[in-house]
């Protein structure tokens, strides 16, 4: 996940905690999951911000990260208690966070950016909480999955998270044989130092024409949204070094096409295309158009030709 950009400058809240004005009521008792910045430190909620003031107990993944952000919005920990709930002590933890909820306090959870339980380990912490009866709230807020789909281009209607590619090449390739086929845009966290490799396995499973983008350290100063083929991305990155940051890929479903994704959409354009040419010159001008596979619309410009005659005869030498 991204992390909280520490160098943009905050708007302090009306009530900073400092003495100066009336104390915040006591939060009610269960567990708060609030999410957090992806990058600029601005991209916090009032309410996020209200929780942290009001919370009895702070879990967060990385308690460092999470006590520079209420410093940089004027939220004092003022004797508070904080936990660090992560991957690496998770199991160990949950008994002591269950016991606070038990007790009757108010647990406010973050991850180290973005929306809890994303790619962070808050979801056995949620599952145990829901099964002994606590209350559980989401203070909705930033998501690093959100924001790199709304910035890729792709179609937005239908998406799949995928979480992070497994770092092993065979593993990897596996992971994309099945997802080849869902028919929606596809998500990942990535590594900047294994993007060239992922993209070019993603390329000879999904398809190299198949359109992505990838993200960079968004919402930060030097954020960076690439777009292209997977395989024209492969080549890209595979050609300059490793960038730095925090990297999204996003890929599109495999009909997507910059006029629109669906087979009644593609036939349209190939009925039209056929009509002024050939079946081999109707077929380039549509994959050229659209990005898709020049053999896939090729085959389906063939069917078209056989049932309605267009194009026909003008298909020599194909």
């Amino acid at each position: 996940m991204a992390r909280a950009d520490e160098s943009k400058r905050p708007h302090r809240t009306a009530d900073s905690g400092d003495g100066g004005g009336v104390a915040d009521p006591p939060l009610s008792a269960g567990l708060w999951l609030v999410a957090t910045p992806i990058g600029h430190a601005d991209d916090i909620t009032l309410r996020a911000l209200t929780v942290f003031r009001r919370a009895d107990v702070l879990a967060c993944e990385d308690t460092r990260r999470t006590r520079k952000l209420l410093e940089i919005h004027g939220i004092p920990i003022a004797g508070r208690r904080m936990i660090s709930y992560n991957d690496a002590n998770g199991s160990a933890r949950r008994p002591e966070i269950m016991r606070l909820l038990e007790e009757g306090r108010s647990v406010a959870y973050a991850s180290d950016a973005g929306t809890p339980l994303i790619a962070d380990p808050g979801y056995r912490l949620v599952e145990a909480a829901q099964a002994a009866g606590h209350s559980v709230q989401a203070v909705p807020g930033a998501s690093a999955v959100l924001t790199a789909l709304t910035l890729s281009g792709l179609p937005t209607n239908r998406f799949l998270f995928c979480g992070f590619l497994p770092v092993k090449q065979g593993a990897r390739r596996r992971e994309a044989k099945g997802l080849a086929e869902i028919d929606a845009t596809l998500i990942f966290f990535e590594s900047p130092r294994r993007l060239a490799a992922s993209l070019a396995d993603l390329a000879g499973i999904l398809g190299a024409s198949r359109q992505a983008a990838v993200i960079r350290e968004a919402t930060k100063m030097y954020e960076e949204t690439v777009r292209g083929s997977l395989d024209e991305l492969a080549q890209h990155y595979g050609a300059i070094a490793a960038p730095k940051g925090e990297a999204v890929l996003v890929v599109g479903p495999p009909a997507v096409s910059a006029a629109g994704p669906g087979a009644d959409h593609l036939d349209e354009l190939l009925h039209a295309a056929l009509r002024e040419g050939s079946v081999k010159d109707a077929s380039k001008a549509v994959a050229d158009a659209t990005g898709l596979s020049r053999r896939d619309v090729y085959t389906r410009a063939v069917a078209i030709s056989e049932m309605t005659g267009s194009g026909r005869g003008q298909a020599d030498g194909d």
